[in-house]
């Protein structure tokens, strides 16, 4: 963005994103297969082929090596259910409202008849899968854990669906295939309580003596295999998990949705658990990389990618699919549990250059890796520049599969589909970026209301003015009660606050940023 751009230049510079002069797109002699990778607290330096010298990451930085690495990714929020939202849109969360980190027995977020992007792709001939974590609510306000659950991901267009309901240290730690709770015994039904004890289980509260790791107070609810969770329930025993082969379950349902399509072109929504905490990687990746349970879990997270891809070689369609890896938000070392994340890790920055992470409006909340990977059909080995967001994936793959959808849906998703293919490094001339103050009252975490915002364009990022600054659970969240103005190209960690020196620039883009929630759609 140039120096003496008007606040006019900068407005229109929104419509402007939408087309990227002199790229072209070439429609594929078949439409490719399509995986989003999703990691979970993954943060921009925690990747060898990101810089890390600390953790090695051999099969993400194969991925990369045959595709395109984004330099400028960024997740729609710095937190997952927000991301989570945006991803499937089109549409930035803070756009609809009771779009917060969410409780195990949230209902549906994303109501029937809202268009998202397994819609569209279902629309355009896909078959559409989701493996992984949830996290979008379910049921209407109180589910039946115990039959069938409705709304969720196959009321929104997913055709199968093998999910966690929310997080791993949530309740119910059992995983819902389609509708229904998988392995449960009817005679030992669930019950969930977010608010009131039930049932006689232990909790770690009063048996820490129990757990494989200390937590806080918010997490030390119902120990479910050696692990204290958030939240109360009771029953389901057979259907529970183990935390320590969850990734191979997930990956073997993934595989076995992917060998199901027999050459009908497919969508699987892969949303993986690593490395959001509880950390309890598989006995075969523990002490492997010197970081303790977290390092573990991406080691675990990588292995994981490698085998997805080996097996898209075995079924010879890895030429006819693109895969897009990235996370839903920053990186995170302690969340709740003693893991010994924080001590273990050493000269590790999993932010890499950035400031902050998880939950925090700096750079490390939301720059995020980002990978997309197609052989003959992405740029190899491109370094790409663009700033992207996950928001734009709707209306990215709608153009690569010549899928459409409704002028009122994915009101905020740009078409990408250029710089997601490596073609150029022209991509959107601005993101916005934005996260929720949380706070600790007591033993329970919620948050409070206030929405922080940021918009990014070109090296400049403004912080919008909100309160007073605030920290959680170690990480600075980035608020102040001025605005804060940064050149993130030469001061990456956003140390130095050139609101003051710049006040036309920051008036400037806080009424562009005025502007955009304003109008309640960013896409023309």
């Amino acid at each position: 963005m140039k120096a003496a751009m008007t606040r006019r230049g900068m407005l229109l510079a929104s419509a402007a994103a939408l087309a990227v002069p002199g790229a072209t797109f070439a429609a594929p002699a078949r439409k490719p297969n399509i995986i989003i990778l999703y990691a979970d607290d993954l943060g921009y330096g925690d990747l060898s082929c990101y810089g890390s010298r600390t953790i090695h990451t051999p099969n993400i930085d194969r991925l990369a090596a045959r595709g395109t690495r984004f330099v400028n990714g960024h997740s729609p929020s710095a937190t997952c259910t927000p991301s989570r939202y945006a991803l499937l849109t089109g549409d930035y969360a803070w756009r609809a409202s009771g779009v917060q980190i969410l409780p195990g027995d949230a209902p549906a977020l994303i109501r029937p008849g809202k268009f998202t992007l397994p819609t569209m792709l279902r629309n355009a001939g896909y078959t559409t899968g989701l493996v992984g974590k949830w996290h979008l609510g379910l049921g209407d306000g109180k589910v039946d854990w115990n039959g069938d659950i409705a709304p969720g991901p196959l009321d929104i267009g997913f055709d199968y669906g093998l999910f966690m309901p929310a997080t791993l240290d949530r309740v119910p730690t059992v995983l819902i295939e389609n509708r229904r709770v998988l392995n449960l015994d009817p005679a030992d039904p669930i019950r969930v309580d977010y608010h009131d004890k039930i049932g006689d289980e232990p909790t770690g509260f009063d048996h820490p003596e129990m757990l494989k790791f200390g937590a806080d107070g918010e997490h030390s609810n119902t120990i479910v295999n050696g692990i204290s969770r958030i939240g109360y329930m009771t029953g389901g025993k057979k259907a529970r998990w183990t935390d320590e082969e969850l990734s191979d379950v997930l990956l073997g349902k993934a595989v076995d949705f992917i060998a199901g399509q027999k050459g009908k072109p497919f969508f699987l929504y892969y949303a993986v658990n690593e490395p959001h905490v509880p950390r309890a990687p598989h006995p075969r990746f523990v002490g492997k990389s010197g970081m303790g349970p977290r390092g573990d879990a991406i080691l675990q997270l990588d292995w994981t990618v490698g085998e997805l891809m080996r097996q898209l070689e075995k079924l010879g369609i890895a030429k006819d699919t693109l895969v897009v890896f990235s996370s839903d938000n920053g990186p995170i070392l302690f969340d709740g549990y003693q893991d010994k994340a924080v001590e273990l890790a050493g000269k590790h920055r999993p932010a890499g250059p950035f400031s902050s992470g998880k939950y925090s409006i700096y750079e490390g909340g939301t720059r995020v890796p980002m990978i997309a990977s197609w052989p003959g059909h992405v740029a190899a080995g491109k370094v790409s520049t663009a700033i992207i967001d996950h928001v734009d994936l709707l209306a990215s793959l709608a153009k690569l599969v010549g899928g459409s959808f409704p002028q009122d849906a994915a009101v905020d998703s740009f078409d990408m589909l250029a710089p997601l293919l490596g073609q150029t490094d022209r991509g959107r001339d601005y993101v916005i970026e934005d996260t929720k103050l949380m706070v600790t009252t007591g033993t329970k975490v919620a948050g409070s209301g206030a929405r922080i915002f940021a918009i990014r364009a070109g090296d400049w990022k403004l912080i919008r003015a909100s309160v007073e600054p605030h920290e959680f659970h170690g990480n600075a969240i980035g608020t102040l009660p001025v605005h804060q103005l940064y050149n993130v190209a030469r001061d990456p960690g956003e140390k130095v606050n050139l609101a003051e020196q710049n006040p036309a620039r920051t008036r400037q883009m806080a009424a562009w940023l005025d502007k955009i929630e304003r109008d309640g759609r960013s896409r023309p």
